[in-house]
């Protein structure tokens, strides 16, 4: 049983083309913003975060106090910066509620 090496796909393109070809992808993407939010942000302002969702590009993000409300809005440019440079254009603004 011989295969070509141009047969061969690594697992993680295998899963990537799966999601393409179900029209998923955006929504894993979206998933993994989520997922990683503790460690882009760090653990003082997740454990402050009440709520995280994304829709239509926007993530919105709730906080237990509008004092950290306020704070976070202070630093929202850098942690924009942070989730380009992670995961490119999954999201193009973030709101701070």
């Amino acid at each position: 049983m011989s295969q070509n090496k141009k047969d061969i796909q690594s697992v993680g393109d295998a899963i990537r083309a799966m999601l393409n070809s179900y029209k998923l992808n955006n929504r894993f993407d979206e998933a993994s913003v989520i997922a990683s939010w503790e460690r882009l942000v760090g653990k003082p302002i997740a454990k402050r975060t009440k709520k995280l969702y994304i829709k239509d590009k926007v993530l919105f993000v709730e906080f237990d106090s509008p004092t950290m409300r306020h704070d976070f809005s202070l630093h929202k440019a850098q942690v924009m910066e942070i989730f380009k440079k992670e995961f490119g254009g999954v999201i193009t603004e973030i709101v701070a509620m």
